[in-house]
Order: C-alpha cells, then structure tokens, then sequence
C-alpha cells in the first residue's frame, strides 16, 4: 500500500472533503483526489462517495480512516522525534488518565512538565474507560489497576490501599452486620468485606444502594451520607484528618496500583519517557503520601 496515498486518504477523511483538505494541508484538489482514486484502484473498493453532499466515506472507507488514522500519526511523531535527536522532547503528546486522579493535581504535574519541555504541546484528556491508545490517538494513558496485557507496556508509579469510610452521621456496622454501600459496577456482588482497623479484624457485609461508573461518582456521593465506600486511602487523606469522612478501616487485600501505559511495539518518543519520568520522580517510591504536594493549594 502506498503510504503517501493513505496520508492523502486520511487528510482528505478527517478534513472531510477535498477541498478543505486541499487549504488544510496546502496540496492541490486536483492531486488529492488523483491520490484517493490511485488508493482506491490498488484495493479494489470505493472509499468515497463522489458526488455525495454533505462530503461521505464509504463504509469501507470508515473502516480505512479509523484503522489508519492514528497509526499515520504515530508514525510522523516518531519520525520528529528521531529527527530531533538531542533536541530533546517535542511534538504533541496526549495523555488519557481517569477522573478523580485528575481532580487531585494532575494540573500542577502538567504545568511542570509543560515549563520544563516548552517544545511539547501537551494535552491531557479524563476519562474512567479504558481507552485504546493507538486506536484513539493517545500517547500514554494513566489507569488503576488495569488488567495484564501484551497489548501495552508501562509502569507502576503508585500503591495505594482501599480504606472504607463515609460521613460520621452513617453509621458504622458491628462485625457481620449488613451496611449501604456505594459500590462501581465491578464490584462482586453478594461479597463480605473484610475489615483491618488497627489489630482488629471483622467483616461487613455491603447493600448496594447506588453502582457508579467512576470513582469520581463514588467520591462525591459518599459525602451525601447514603452509605460506605472503598477509597484509596490517599485520595480521602485530608478528608479522613478533617474529619468530613471517618475510616471504618482498610480493606483487607484491598490494594490499588496506578500505571503510565503505552504501547509496546512503537519507538518510545523521549515526550512519553519525560512523562513517566516526572510521574516516577514524583510519586517517590511509588508512595502515596506524595499526593499532598499535589493537592494543596499553591
């Protein structure tokens, strides 16, 4: 497959016709779809539907832009950073992490890391699914506890424990007791939680009554006072000392480990490598007590 031609194709798809492709990339119409239609006889499909207004892709040539699309990218930045050389981190850099981690000081950590690279334009976008990166454009993205695969690499840059808590109006259950609780939708459902509080150990049993999407969700209902919630302990560290919330206590193998991951079988662009970098060098040790130089105002 030509390449050059699928880099017209794929101008042409995103711009959403010849012509604004043409004043985007500042190639000629005419060559652009000369390009399209070379594409097309080489596969032996239609990609676009000439003559359609509004501009439309075929079905297979929507299957063609999504497929290729992010891949062409992948391979132009690549292909700056090897050009760059000692030139140092550069060229667009996008991140995926998930909400409620982005609450609580990703700001400031991009803000640091755009002062030191000034030649990177970073972009970080929030998000709770778990994202494809090369399918969906992103360079990096951060998750907690993300499921083994071959598909990526990455590294663990925090561990964390899940304390149980909630308002002081909830009342807190004896052990065996029944409790509401705020629950995400992978949490198993007819389980006890099993409690450490100091050299304590008992076991609660959860009533779901509410199943929330994201972390962030749970967070913020808990404060409603309907019922107990698993949260990293580092997350509600200034609302436990305050007094908003009260620990119940630490979730017995309650553990949460929160990772950089990208895809293995691309160039590692020296953009990406500065990120994990700053989010390592932060997070010393992996700790979680470091979340406290984040989330206090400047």
């Amino acid at each position: 497959m030509d390449l050059l031609a699928l880099a017209d194709f794929n101008a042409v798809a995103t711009h959403r016709g010849f012509g604004a492709a043409s004043r985007a990339t500042g190639r000629p119409k005419a060559t652009l779809s000369r390009r399209v239609r070379e594409l097309e006889d080489a596969l032996g499909i239609r990609l676009v539907e000439r003559g359609a207004r509004p501009f439309r892709l075929t079905e297979e040539g929507t299957v063609l832009h999504a497929e290729t699309a992010g891949v062409l990218g992948h391979i132009e930045t690549v292909a700056a950073d090897l050009a760059a050389g000692a030139g140092g981190p550069r060229g667009r850099l996008r991140v995926s992490v998930p909400v409620l981690f982005a609450q609580r000081g990703v700001g400031r950590l991009a803000s640091r890391y755009a002062a030191m690279y000034p030649a990177v334009d970073l972009e970080i976008v929030a998000d709770d699914r778990f994202v494809d990166p090369l399918a969906e454009g992103f360079d990096l993205i951060v998750r907690a506890n993300p499921k083994p695969t071959t598909e990526l690499a990455g590294r663990c840059f925090l561990r964390d424990r899940y304390v149980v808590a909630a308002v002081p109006s909830v009342p807190r259950p004896r052990d065996g007791e029944a409790f509401p609780a705020i629950v995400l939708p992978a949490t198993s459902r007819g389980d006890t939680w099993q409690i450490i509080d100091g050299k304590k150990r008992y076991a609660i049993a959860p009533r779901t009554v509410l199943r929330l999407s994201s972390m962030a969700m749970v967070h913020d209902a808990v404060f409603e006072g309907i019922g107990a919630a698993m949260l990293p302990a580092s997350l509600v560290a200034g609302e436990l000392a305050s007094g908003k919330l009260v620990s119940w206590g630490l979730l017995e193998g309650g553990t949460t480990e929160v990772w950089a991951l990208y895809p293995p079988q691309r160039h590692v662009a020296p953009k990406v490598s500065a990120f994990v970098n700053l989010l390592v060098d932060h997070f010393k040790d992996a700790s979680p007590h470091h979340f406290a130089t984040l989330t206090t105002p400047l």
